[in-house]
């Protein structure tokens, strides 16, 4: 069996992110960027693939923390002979050249024996290209210090620190170290494109303490106070973790195809800029005062859709590009052997109708913060909502990305209807100009075809489609744009058929019925925390504050030790699933969470 989801830790640079396994292996690590190829991929194979392992050989982990409000891991280690101390993270701007950061990325590894005497292995094993590309690799001395050099294509990495020795038939390089106590001794791991010079040894003196500092002090703006203070301020971290620095993109999640269904085929790459996922983000920054990541995220969008609103896509990559293809790795076996692995995402080309709706719904949450449009952004926003009136009649694939026939998705014409009402609110509220009437129109014709369409009056309950009655959890997104009130009779009764359809028997909440044969795809997939989040949201708005808290320490209860949250939990393995850790789940813990210490403010 695959090392469970929730015994990763996460590293970040803000660039690109590491998982480390509880057992000292770095199993995923793409390299320089989120979206880049791996160079250690056993996370999706074995230890054939690329990882980096290092461990007490005769001893165990007693204990295991991130250093506070940071992404710095402390592992200790006891053995029958000593104690000790393994620190990893990714280090923050170490020589204070800003221009470095884009061509070169460092992971640190540092170990202190504790106590006693400790044994310490070491296994380095690189592989590019997802584990297919096996580098050439030399070891030379640097000003004292051994380092290794390893090949191929345009990928060079060097791992600098005590000896480690290649072993031919297992293809790694292996090191031990023997400690006493008070002994401290690192190493250090360093990308850079093969094509540049060799890159000078950084000075890494105070590459923990500059990391430390960096988390804590972007956290400390944060002062919220009430219940779930240490969960929200880790799933703000998760955020900020996943958002680029350089270009401001937010990727839905670092890996690709952890598995919905352990053994199943639906698994996606996640690791690129879905408007909606970033959009939603950017509403939870805002709420809790980093205006300045939403402004970011803001420039990015004015870049990627720059030149082409008439082509508005659903996700891009971490720059703005455009074309993502999909493509299967077959020499990979998948995590839990859930093939294929893939590598693109396909639904990049889909037309998702709620789109629009997420990004004016963030925008006029900026707005009302005080962050005012300048004229480029409120021309794109112009232009977008021109985008949509062009596909007004058009059906689409939903917020869940169906790989089947499109539909008339609630939910989407919903979220169509919040797009012409925020810029209706730009209009009126914040004096800025657009054809108003117009869009009071087309408000207007979708509030109404929504209600005659998309309602059952008898079932008193929204409907997935505009063409069947099954119920969908992205419903509950209804009332948070305020199309109708979290008490309104519809949304109640549209609440209880999502407890009675969706809602499994350890309670937690799935997207919508597989078996309804809407999404095209074989097999089934496993409870979607996000969801789970809306409904504790809707409950605690709508009076069901009780329900609301007992639903939050359940999902609470499945965060890693670490405070991290995967796409979806299994009740039936008691696993974290789906790729890992997920902004959605993050962005959904940190409005529960609100929504239970404010239940009569409601948030947009």
């Amino acid at each position: 069996m695959s090392v469970q989801l929730e015994d990763y830790a996460l590293l970040s640079d803000t660039h690109t992110a590491a998982l480390i396994s509880r057992y000292g292996s770095i199993d995923w690590l793409c390299l320089p960027r989120f979206d880049s190829q791996a160079a250690f991929s056993a996370l999706l194979g074995d230890d054939r693939d690329g990882h980096w392992l290092l461990e007490v050989p005769d001893g165990e982990v007693i204990e295991r923390r991130y250093i506070k409000d940071t992404f710095i891991t402390e592992t200790i280690w006891e053995s029958p002979t000593g104690k000790a101390k393994v620190t990893d993270f990714m280090p923050m701007d170490v020589t204070g050249d800003q221009a470095r950061q884009h061509v070169v990325t460092d992971l640190m590894r540092i170990v202190e024996c504790l106590e006693g005497e400790v044994e310490i292995r070491n296994v380095v094993r690189l592989r590019f290209d997802y584990g297919a590309s096996t580098p050439y690799v030399s070891c030379r001395r640097v000003e004292g210090t051994q380092e290794l050099r390893a090949i191929a294509g345009p990928n060079a990495v060097y791992v600098r620190g005590p000896l480690l020795q290649h072993d031919p038939e297992k293809g790694c390089h292996v090191g031990q170290e023997r400690l006493q106590a008070g002994d401290t001794t690192r190493w250090v791991l360093t990308w850079t494109p093969s094509y540049l010079e060799h890159p000078p040894l950084p000075d890494h003196t105070n590459a923990l303490a500059n990391t430390r500092e960096f988390w804590q002090e972007w956290i400390g703006r944060f002062d919220g106070q009430g219940e779930y203070t240490d969960a929200v301020r880790r799933s703000l971290l998760v955020l900020r973790a996943l958002t680029h620095s350089s270009t401001g993109g937010i990727v839905a999640a670092p890996t690709t195809s952890l598995p919905e269904e352990f053994g199943g085929v639906r698994n996606w790459d996640y690791r690129y800029t879905w408007l909606r996922d970033s959009a939603m983000v950017i509403e939870v920054l805002v709420e809790n005062g980093f205006e300045r990541r939403a402004l970011a995220w803001r420039d990015w969008l004015l870049r990627a859709i720059a030149g082409d609103p008439d082509q508005l896509r659903i996700m891009y990559g971490l720059s703005g590009e455009r074309h993502l293809p999909e493509f299967e790795l077959e020499h990979l076996p998948g995590y839990e052997n859930s093939a294929p692995v893939r590598i693109g995402n396909g639904a990049a080309d889909q037309y998702q109708a709620d789109v629009v709706g997420e990004v004016m719904v963030a925008l006029e949450r900026l707005r009302q913060a005080g962050v005012g449009d300048g004229e480029i952004s409120w021309t794109l926003q112009k232009a977008i909502l021109g985008f949509q009136e062009s596909r007004f009649h058009d059906k689409d694939q939903g917020i869940w990305e169906m790989r089947d026939e499109a539909h008339h998705f609630t939910h989407g014409r919903a979220m169509m209807w919040a797009a012409f009402d925020r810029g209706i609110q730009a209009v009126e509220r914040h004096g800025y100009d657009g054809p108003v009437e117009r869009w009071r129109e087309l408000r207007e014709t979708l509030r109404e075809e929504i209600l005659t369409h998309g309602f059952d009056e008898q079932l008193n309950s929204f409907t997935q489609t505009y063409d069947n009655n099954e119920v969908d959890a992205s419903l509950l997104q209804l009332a948070q744009i305020r199309f109708v009130d979290y008490d309104d009779p519809r949304m109640l009764g549209t609440v209880e058929r999502i407890e009675q359809q969706l809602l499994d028997r350890e309670g937690f909440v799935h997207r919508y019925r597989t078996q309804s044969g809407t999404d095209g795809l074989a097999g089934d997939e496993y409870p979607f925390l996000l969801c789970t989040f809306w409904l504790i949201e809707q409950y605690a708005h709508s009076g069901r504050l009780d329900d609301a808290r007992e639903m939050m320490e359940r999902a609470l209860a499945v965060q890693s030790d670490l405070g991290l949250l995967a796409e979806e939990y299994s009740t039936g393995h008691r696993r974290l699933a789906g790729n890992y850790p997920q902004a959605f789940s993050h962005l959904g813990l940190i409005r529960a969470a609100y929504a239970i210490n404010h239940p009569h403010k409601v948030q947009g």
